[in-house]
């Protein structure tokens, strides 16, 4: 069984709201003063990223995995988190522009598990991941043409991270409770829309992002928190304000 669900795909909503509310904001540019005229001129610029995140997982189930009298239920509790960036970016033509985003990125992870206790009740535990990647992007940006002082975008590409907190190495025998063990390496595949706004003296962005981990970052050791996964995959959706001068 696996976690992908209309709740997966929200994201994307909100980034198609964005590029409708954009549009309109657009026509009424058109008519304005253009701000760094030069600007889409330079082979190549810099700049940086603020960022806000939303994590989870997709998840699944071991096929042979049946909730037991303990263990009823376990599902996702998304938690937030911030991105900090460098950018660079370089022009290959009027439209499509290379990005590398190096950057770290704080996420937090939650997942609820249901267990019934002893005495008949049910015991909600909300087991908490903790990772702090060193993110290296690559992206593409496909941008439209100018107008005025605004232009849409759409991105895609890849990223490969590495988890400066990682736990993948600790003893369960030492801790005072069971974790979720994740592995310290990552990669993922990153789709998302924004729109590039020329003020007088620098571009500003926002931009939305949904982030697909494609690699199992399960530790499977047979804890009560690990036990009913087959898979673990990364999961983030990100709001991103760009400064680019």
């Amino acid at each position: 069984m696996s976690s992908i669900s209309v709740n997966t795909l929200r994201p994307l909503r909100w980034i198609v709201l964005v590029c409708v509310l954009a549009s309109g904001f657009g026509a009424h540019s058109q008519t304005a003063k253009q701000n760094l005229a030069k600007f889409d001129y330079r082979s190549y610029h810099f700049g940086f990223l603020l960022s806000g995140n939303s994590s989870s997982f997709n998840f699944n189930l071991r096929p042979d995995f049946t909730f037991s009298d303990s263990l009823l239920s376990v599902e996702n509790n998304a938690l937030s988190g911030f991105n900090l960036a460098l950018l660079a970016s370089l022009n290959v033509n009027n439209t499509i522009r290379i990005r590398f985003i190096p950057g770290l990125s704080f996420q937090d992870r939650g997942m609820l598990y249901r267990f019934r206790a002893p005495d008949g009740t049910i015991q909600p535990i909300n087991v908490r991941t903790e990772s702090v990647y060193l993110d290296f992007p690559l992206l593409i940006k496909l941008r439209t043409d100018r107008i005025g002082n605004f232009a849409p975008y759409a991105l895609f590409g890849g990223k490969l991270s590495r988890d400066m907190q990682s736990q993948a190495d600790v003893n369960q025998s030492l801790q005072d409770g069971y974790i979720l063990k994740l592995a310290k390496g990552n990669a993922s595949l990153d789709f998302g829309a924004g729109a590039d706004f020329f003020l007088p003296f620098f571009k500003f962005s926002v931009e939305m992002k949904t982030e697909f981990g494609m690699r199992n970052v399960l530790i499977q050791d047979d804890t009560p928190f690990s036990a009913a996964f087959d898979q673990l995959r990364t999961r983030s959706f990100i709001i991103s304000f760009t400064f680019e001068g």
